[in-house]
């Protein structure tokens, strides 16, 4: 009787330990559930919104009729001009800020109060960002930092077209550092100037000299990132994936395409004469054959294909890209204009090259990116294919890649708000 009493006073003991747990627990539970979220609205079926956040992740929210709805332009930050509106002012791709009722039940998403910007709003605002920091940004590898100073050495370009860009910084410098997962220019978050290190890749934003090399820095953009180039292994479309073994350490990497990655497809006439122009060989046959090309009018021989492809050109056409007799033509203007390809920056060169998928890439070809920081999955910046000739040349050829990364892609422009 006495081991069953001792049993069940354990037992009540236990479970009282546990009750007086769950209620202590209950309240960190309730504080770790996200407070807010922030995205694009993606669909609206009645008094539910779904919003997809800039991780990726697919939220439905219920927005009831207490909530408070205000919309403000890109980049305002003052809530007191925001402008009040009702539920069906807003539309999909808008910009959202949910703030959630902490006492909405259990399991439960619910608005209590919603900042938008419109779409329209975003598009135009990013726009003019590019806009700017093409007109007044500059970039490239960082080759030193003085924090003292606030002085930060860049090497931009490569082959003939390589120069030493300084950037001077002031207390008043907004210095921002991209998320070790994120390409997102919006993701950066401040960092002070010691956080830069020699190798990043940096953009800055402010007043230029007449040569372009001093730059007054308004505002600074830097990151970690990797160089890869290597041979596809293998691709999967639905996850938006693919397998690259990196001729340097000889390992597979994952390598994960966002709609944020810039990737091009070099023709092989262009990709001859850039790597020619790196190796400092640069010579009026890589110019003449272009020149050639152009000149009669047809288009730049298909890009040399890495073992095991077949099938037909995937070099898109259409919006937004350039193939075939363009890309010659373009190939041949700047040989043209730079004399048998002496001179000049590649980096525009690659500008013009066609624009590609994922799709269109095939198992055994060679390509170089820049990616985020890692060692066996990372996200693509820059992809570039058809790089076959680059390859004899990977030192300029990843520098040329990298500083083509910062300067040209939408990286600096790209601000959701």
């Amino acid at each position: 009787m006495k081991s069953t009493m001792k049993t069940l006073f354990s037992f009540s003991k236990l479970h009282g330990a546990l009750v007086l747990a769950l209620a202590l627990t209950a309240p960190l539970v309730r504080a770790q559930a996200p407070s807010r979220i922030v995205g694009t609205i993606t669909a609206i079926s009645g008094a539910t919104l779904t919003v997809k956040t800039d991780a990726g992740q697919a939220v439905q929210v219920e927005v009831p009729s207490t909530a408070a709805l205000r919309r403000i332009a890109p980049g305002q930050k003052d809530l007191s001009t925001a402008e009040t509106i009702q539920f069906g002012d807003l539309a999909v791709g808008d910009r959202a800020l949910v703030k959630l009722d902490p006492n909405a039940p259990a399991g439960s998403s619910e608005a209590l109060q919603i900042i938008a910007v419109k779409q329209a709003d975003v598009a135009l605002k990013q726009q003019k960002d590019r806009e700017e920091w093409q007109r007044r940004g500059t970039g490239g590898l960082v080759k030193s930092v003085d924090p003292a100073s606030g002085v930060i050495v860049l090497t931009s370009g490569a082959g003939a077209a390589a120069k030493t860009i300084t950037v001077h910084t002031t207390k008043t410098t907004m210095l921002k550092r991209y998320a070790p997962d994120s390409v997102r220019f919006d993701d950066a978050q401040p960092a002070p100037i010691d956080a830069i290190h020699a190798g990043d890749q940096l953009r800055a934003l402010g007043t230029r000299n007449e040569n372009g090399v001093e730059i007054d820095a308004e505002e600074v953009v830097s990151g970690s990132f990797r160089n890869i180039s290597g041979t596809i292994t293998s691709l999967d479309a639905a996850a938006s994936t693919l397998v690259v073994k990196d001729l340097t350490t000889k390992k597979q990497v994952t390598i994960r395409i966002t709609a944020d990655a810039q990737m091009r497809r070099l023709p092989d006439r262009m990709a001859q004469m850039l790597a020619a122009r790196l190796k400092g060989t640069a010579g009026s046959a890589a110019g003449s054959g272009a020149a050639a090309a152009g000149a009669s009018g047809q288009g730049a021989k298909p890009p040399q294909r890495g073992a095991g492809q077949s099938g037909p050109d995937q070099t898109r056409t259409g919006p937004g890209s350039d193939a075939g007799g363009q890309a010659g033509r373009q190939a041949s203007g700047q040989a043209a204009e730079q004399n048998g390809g002496a001179g000049g920056d590649p980096q525009q060169m690659l500008n013009r090259a066609p624009s590609i998928r994922l799709a269109d890439l095939k198992k055994g070809e060679a390509v170089m990116l820049v990616a985020t920081d890692g060692s066996s999955e990372v996200t693509a910046i820059t992809l570039l294919a058809g790089v076959e000739p680059l390859l004899e040349a990977p030192v300029a050829s990843q520098n040329l890649l990298s500083n083509w990364s910062m300067g040209a892609s939408a990286g600096a422009g790209d601000t959701a708000q």
